[in-house]
C-alpha cells in the first residue's frame, strides 16, 4: 500500500485540452478588448506614458480577477486544496485557463510595444509560467497548485496600483502613495513570499508523487519566480523605503 502511494502520478487523459484552449483564446481576445478600452481611459497625467497605463492597467483587472477567483476556488471545494494532483474543479480549470491567456495577451503587447530588459525578464517570467500552467490545463493535474500560484495575485493589485500612481505623478510622500507601499510590502510578504515558500516546501514532500520531467519543470519555474522576487523585493525597499528615509534625514 505504502509503495503504491510513493508511486509517481501520471496524466491519463487529457480531456480538458478542448475547453481549456477555448477559454485561452478566448481570455487573450477578452484582454485585448479590454486594452483599447483602457486607451480611451488615460487620464492627462499619465498621457506621456501611454502605453505603460493601458499596459499596467490590463495587468491590474487580471490581478483582481485572479486573485479573488483563486481564493473562491478553495472556499467553493476545500478538497482541491488537500490533493493538488488530481482533484479540479470546472472553476479552477477555467481559471488557470483564463490567465494563461492573459500571460499570452501581455507577452505579445510587450513583443510589439516595449522591448527593454525589464519587458524581457517579464515575458521569461510569462513563458514559464504559460508553460507550467498549460500542463494543467491539457491534464486537468497540479490544478490546486495552479490556483496556489494565483493567489500570489493578491499583492500584484498592489503593485500595479503603485505603478499607477507613479505613473499618474503621484509623490512619494503623498498619503495615498504610502499607504499603498505599506500594504504592498505587507501583501508582498503575506501572499508572495510565504505563498512560494509552501510551494517549494510541498514540491519537496511530494517529489515522489511527480515525474522527473514535472517536477524538474516546476522547480525550474519557481527557481525563476524566487530570483525575480528577490530582486523585485529588493527594488521595493530600496525605492519606498530606504532611500525615503535617507532623504527624510538629510532634510532634517
Amino acid at each position: 500500500m505504502e509503495k503504491l502511494m510513493n508511486e509517481e502520478i501520471w496524466p491519463r487523459e487529457f480531456s480538458g485540452a478542448v475547453y481549456g484552449l477555448t477559454v485561452v483564446f478566448i481570455s487573450l481576445v477578452a484582454f485585448y478588448c479590454s486594452s483599447l478600452f483602457a486607451q480611451v481611459l488615460i487620464p492627462r497625467a499619465a498621457e506621456k506614458n501611454a502605453w505603460k497605463w493601458k499596459n499596467i492597467s490590463i495587468s491590474l483587472v487580471h490581478s483582481l480577477i485572479s486573485g479573488f477567483w483563486s481564493c473562491y476556488c478553495f472556499y467553493d471545494n476545500p478538497k482541491l486544496a488537500e490533493d493538488m494532483i488530481q482533484t479540479h474543479t470546472v472553476p479552477a480549470h477555467t481559471l488557470i485557463s483564463v490567465s494563461v491567456g492573459y500571460f499570452i495577451y501581455d507577452t505579445i503587447d510587450m513583443l510589439i510595444y516595449q522591448r527593454n530588459r525589464q519587458s524581457y525578464e517579464l515575458m521569461g517570467h510569462h513563458v514559464v509560467i504559460i508553460i507550467c500552467f498549460g500542463v494543467s490545463i491539457v491534464s486537468r493535474m497540479y490544478v490546486g497548485y495552479a490556483v496556489v500560484a494565483l493567489v500570489i495575485e493578491l499583492n500584484s493589485i498592489f503593485l500595479h496600483l503603485r505603478q499607477i500612481l507613479q505613473i499618474c505623478q503621484y509623490k512619494k510622500d503623498n498619503k495615498i502613495y504610502r499607504l499603498n507601499s505599506i500594504i504592498n510590502l505587507g501583501t508582498f510578504v503575506g501572499f508572495r513570499i510565504s505563498v512560494m515558500a509552501w510551494m517549494s516546501r510541498w514540491m519537496l514532500i511530494n517529489k515522489d508523487l511527480i515525474p522527473l520531467v514535472f517536477y524538474s519543470l516546476g522547480s525550474i519555474g519557481l527557481a525563476v519566480m524566487t530570483v525575480m522576487n528577490i530582486i523585485l523585493f529588493y527594488r521595493l525597499l530600496q525605492s519606498d523605503f530606504i532611500r525615503k528615509k535617507e532623504s527624510t534625514i538629510k532634510v532634517d
